[in-house]
């Protein structure tokens, strides 16, 4: 369901100059409603672009959910693994995100915390005040 959902808004669309959009989509579905979000690339000059997975982050945002039960990313030849970017974006939008699924290959599956190990936030302790 989902790789159709990214593969329905997959597609390059070109911007000024050689910039373009849309060669890597995302969907995703929430944790809360089970609602699908979808999201593409901007592949723009500058690094001043975002990956389909910060749109698709995005537009769940806008409908005020923030766990994510399962995404994927695509390009029009492979299923793709989220950037570490990507990673970090959803910890930071929920930590209870590290448990999102993450659809890595046509029949494979991880959870978001295995390609995060030792990540800072789980191993840092909120409540220990550090000295001045």
């Amino acid at each position: 369901m989902l790789i159709e959902a990214a593969t329905d808004v997959l597609g390059k669309f070109p911007l000024e100059g050689s910039s373009g959009a849309g060669c890597v989509a995302s969907a995703l579905i929430t944790k809360e409603h089970g609602e699908v979000f979808t999201g593409i690339c901007l592949d723009m000059h500058c690094g001043i672009g975002f990956c389909a997975e910060h749109a698709a982050i995005a537009e769940m945002l806008k409908h005020r959910e923030k766990v994510i039960d399962m995404i994927v990313a695509i390009s029009p030849s492979r299923i793709l693994t989220p950037c570490g970017r990507c990673r970090e974006l959803m910890v930071q939008v929920s930590r209870e995100n590290f448990k999102t699924q993450v659809i890595i290959g046509p029949t494979e599956i991880v959870l978001l915390e295995d390609l995060l190990p030792m990540h800072w936030k789980q191993t840092c302790e909120p409540e220990i005040q550090v000295p001045n």
